[in-house]
């Protein structure tokens, strides 16, 4: 870093509802660089609890710059001067007495240092920044964090380091782990979010990076514009760095790893049913093995971007963060048993999708643990005549047979198997965790002469009304997506049973390099598929559909798996095969929740 470091401060008083003050410096003991920040604070002279974010986005680019159509739906409640992606709008919050702190990640925006997201090294900054702001004048010591996806997924690794004042968390679709959840979905590299995000969201907003004001993408860097070679020099890609590292036991993942139950703070983990290719399974396993004594699970649906500024949401933003910020307990979050710990929303109904008015006839049911403790876990045996049934004698009469489909299908040329239950003959709620216990097999393409070494395995879960359409729920960027999904390479079947997260219903993989089995070409493997949580109701006359592929299909949107070097044609290419017959059982295993007495799912 040639250019010298300037410290240009500035504070604004007037100008706004709350005092402004932009690129204020901190220093980081042990990370290098430095972070700026921009502090919006109430004009009182009282110490005020505090909001801190800290992410990649630009804390000087606005929301309406960032996503104007995404703006224009957000609550007016949280229009202001400063409003910015995925965090907590200053102008409300310093409304309601509490300061807000919003960082450049190092390495981006105003913050020099090497660029390398949802690092070690990052996450230590961070870590810094909360105890940095504990300490200020204007603080009452006691912090807090709330923002959606990259500023909700940051916030489990930093907790987890237990930094001083840090008073409550709200990780709001937020993944916790990044190997399973974001990178490499069942072992399979997950390149297309990775590379979309990467390039539209992050490199464009890097340190020294020319041209930022020109593109109206926030101000240009402070000491100025860097040559290439030397933002290069300072920066880890994540596309090369996912693509190139495969195993949790190497350095590059290993780094990122951290103990869950090193959280201790309190909690409110907010999970949406329609992140079926993201966030869902972080909020979900994060609440379940966090330390915190006060944790608590909420589910809602909707688009990515939107429910975090419904009202009645900030409401209980709002309420959960007084309680351990301000000490003022509303609705007893802080009070052992008072609240039930689990919040579900049951979407019932074909309501259409990226409709939030429509979404509001889903109706809410508290819970005291999850998953549920009267889940009944129901197999649902594939039948090679299409079907999804209950009975299984009739599969164990089954002869010795197979189906076979092409390897390496793409979302425009999906190759798949597809089953489908006998209409429901009475309402029956699915909620909790699914799996799919599946025999395959790979040999030679006919028309090739490689010889496949691996299967990769891709299960959707689908609704069909009664009507016999099927029902689309609210995907991430508002697209229809179906119930859930799985992923699994074959090669990385390994399970663990002596973990102590490892549960029938959730398989664990450690996902290490010594892991790795062989996959020859004839064998036959029988392995059990991890398909991300989900809730639906299924009416009388519903039915729902299992899919088994080789590729992406309907509802993965942006979130592919399609790098050719992952998926090398001279790996995977050949046909694909599921077993039956009497000693291959093949089911899903499906979370059935009895209704509680005299309970009704309106």
């Amino acid at each position: 870093m040639p250019n010298y470091i300037r410290d240009i401060q500035k504070t604004d008083t007037t100008s706004f509802p709350y005092i402004f003050e932009q690129d204020v410096t901190v220093r980081p003991k042990l990370a290098g660089g430095l972070i700026r920040c921009n502090v919006y604070r109430p004009k009182t002279d009282a110490p005020v609890p505090v909001i801190v974010t800290y992410g990649p986005y630009g804390k000087d680019i606005h929301y309406e710059r960032f996503h104007p159509s995404s703006f224009a739906e957000v609550n007016p409640e949280h229009h202001s001067a400063h409003s910015a992606w995925e965090t907590p709008d200053p102008g409300f919050w310093t409304q309601h007495g509490y300061a807000v702190v919003r960082a450049d990640e190092r390495g981006l925006g105003q913050s020099s240092g090497v660029l390398d997201t949802m690092s070690r090294s990052t996450s230590e900054a961070f870590f810094d920044l909360i105890e940095w702001a504990a300490e200020q004048t204007w603080s009452s010591g006691k912090i807090g964090l709330l923002g959606i996806s990259y500023y909700g997924g940051s916030q489990w690794r930093v907790a987890a380091r237990q930094p001083k004042g840090l008073a409550a968390i709200i990780p709001w679709e937020g993944m916790s782990d990044y190997y399973r959840d974001r990178c490499r979905q069942g072992g399979i590299l997950s390149n297309g979010f990775i590379k979309f995000w990467w390039n539209r969201q992050v490199i464009t907003n890097q340190y020294g990076g020319p041209g930022r004001a020109a593109r109206n993408w926030g101000p240009d860097t402070i000491e100025g514009d860097l040559p290439e070679e030397e933002l290069a020099v300072n920066r880890r890609d994540q596309t090369q760095d996912n693509e190139a590292n495969r195993f949790r036991d190497e350095p590059y993942y290993a780094s990122k790893e951290y103990n869950m139950g090193d959280i201790q703070v309190p909690l409110l983990s907010v999970a949406n049913w329609g992140g079926i290719c993201l966030h869902l399974r972080g909020n979900v396993e994060g609440w379940m093995w966090a330390g915190s004594p006060m944790k608590y699970l909420r589910f809602i649906t909707g688009r990515h971007d939107l429910p975090f500024y419904y009202h009645s949401e900030v409401e209980i933003q709002r309420s959960f963060l007084d309680a351990f910020l301000k000490g003022e307990d509303r609705e007893g979050w802080s009070v052992p048993g008072k609240l039930p710990p689990v919040s579900i929303i049951l979407r019932k109904g074909d309501v259409g999708f990226n409709d939030a008015k429509a979404e509001q006839t889903y109706t809410r049911r508290s819970e005291n643990e999850w998953p549920i403790a009267r889940t009944q876990y129901t197999p649902f045996f594939l039948h090679p005549g299409g079907r999804l049934i209950v009975d299984e004698t009739v599969v164990k009469e089954l002869s010795v047979t197979k189906i076979s489909y092409p390897a390496l299908g793409t979302l425009d040329n999906p190759q798949l198997l597809r089953v489908e239950t006998e209409p429901f003959t009475e309402e029956t709620e699915i909620t909790g965790h699914v799996v799919a216990h599946l025999n395959v097999s790979v040999t030679p393409h006919p028309d090739s002469e490689i010889i496949p070494s691996d299967i990769d395995i891709f299960v959707t879960l689908r609704h069909i009304s009664p009507a016999g359409q099927e029902v689309f729920y609210t995907g991430t960027a508002g697209d229809p997506v179906p119930l859930t999904k799985g992923w699994l390479r074959v090669s990385l079947r390994k399970t663990d049973p002596n973990h102590h997260k490892h549960r029938a219903w959730l398989p664990h993989r450690n996902y290490v390099s010594t892991d790795v089995e062989p996959v020859i070409v004839g064998d036959i493997y029988a392995v059990d598929v991890e398909i991300w949580p989900t809730n639906v109701v299924v009416e009388r006359g519903g039915k729902i559909v299992l899919e088994v592929s080789s590729g992406d299909t309907q509802g993965s949107g942006i979130f592919r798996h399609d790098s050719p070097i992952d998926r090398s044609k001279e790996k995977f290419h050949g046909l694909n095969h599921i077993h039956f017959g009497p000693q291959f059982q093949n089911y899903v295993s499906l979370p059935i929740i009895p209704l509680k007495d005299g309970e009704t799912v309106n």
